[in-house]
């Protein structure tokens, strides 16, 4: 069975810690030959400008094919617009296009009176420009907005029909999640290589587990009960990377032939699983350590 193509997502730096604490998870990842790497914006377009920051930077140092986090959050249409044409402008030619999140203590998401309604009118203006491989977010558990079960893999057509040429799921702990998905995409018309599961390696599993509640993630009671064990038996590490192998192995075995993994920031663990993943580094592992 051949590797899986891979890619990994990253947030940007807000201090000097954890600027360093990026360039290092790049620095270690950049061997294993991403497809492509993203960079997140912050919730309520937050982090604009250290997104473009850590993108160009990124590009220039590491040679890497960067996608850049766009969203529709406090801005106009032109300001949007402006933003991708500076990224274009410094090479970047991939965009990871979406609705994105209302600032905190927003609740739900109001568009600028002059900006995007939604994810779909961004990818229609952003593929009108002809500039940029558009990837999008897709839902393998109902969106807390969506209207019903049905209604995330409706809306998923719509981008894809609006230009956007591939998406990312969110993060999910059991293979059959992201497996009911896709056959739901597939009896919808969607091309079954175009959804790219999306993968979260478990470092911390309180603030995973946190993470996934406000997100809407369902979390498996065994997945509670074998980290508990582990914390006991000091075993978490070994644990959190069995569980990832063993995921990514499923949905490899059942076809999926793309994973993109969100590092939090954080190779070690990331790294290790690719490698069980059959993925091989330009340079040996163990002198980007």
């Amino acid at each position: 069975m051949p590797a899986p193509r891979i890619s990994f997502e990253f947030f940007p730096p807000k201090t000097l810690e954890a600027s360093f604490r990026l360039w290092e998870t790049v620095r270690m990842l950049a061997p294993l030959s991403p497809d492509f790497v993203s960079v997140t914006y912050g919730a309520g377009g937050t982090t604009r400008a250290l997104t473009h920051e850590a993108v160009t930077t990124i590009g220039r140092e590491f040679g890497l094919n960067v996608a850049a986090h766009l969203t529709c959050v406090d801005a106009t249409r032109d300001e949007t617009l402006a933003i991708a044409d500076s990224y274009a402008q410094a090479g970047v030619r991939e965009i990871v296009a979406l609705r994105g999140d209302p600032p905190k203590g927003a609740g739900r998401f109001t568009p600028h009176p002059e900006g995007f309604s939604h994810s779909v009118e961004l990818i229609e203006a952003l593929a009108a420009t002809g500039n940029f491989t558009l990837r999008v977010g897709a839902y393998p558990e109902r969106h807390p907005e969506a209207a019903d079960d049905t209604a995330d893999v409706r809306w998923l057509k719509r981008k894809l029909q609006a230009g956007a040429d591939s998406a990312i799921t969110q993060f999910f702990f059991e293979p059959e999640t992201f497996l009911r998905f896709r056959d739901a995409c597939v009896a919808e018309g969607i091309d079954a290589h175009r959804v790219i599961p999306g993968i979260i390696p478990i470092e911390n599993w309180k603030g995973i587990r946190r993470f996934a509640l406000n997100t809407g993630t369902t979390v498996p009671a065994w997945l509670d009960d074998a980290f508990a064990k582990a914390e006991r038996d000091g075993r978490e590490d070994l644990l959190a990377t069995a569980l990832c192998t063993e995921l990514c192995d499923k949905l490899v075995s059942e076809g999926v032939e793309h994973l993109h993994f969100y590092t939090l920031n954080r190779p070690h663990l990331t790294r290790d699983v690719c490698h069980a993943m059959g993925v091989k580094a330009d340079v040996p592992l163990e002198n980007v350590a």
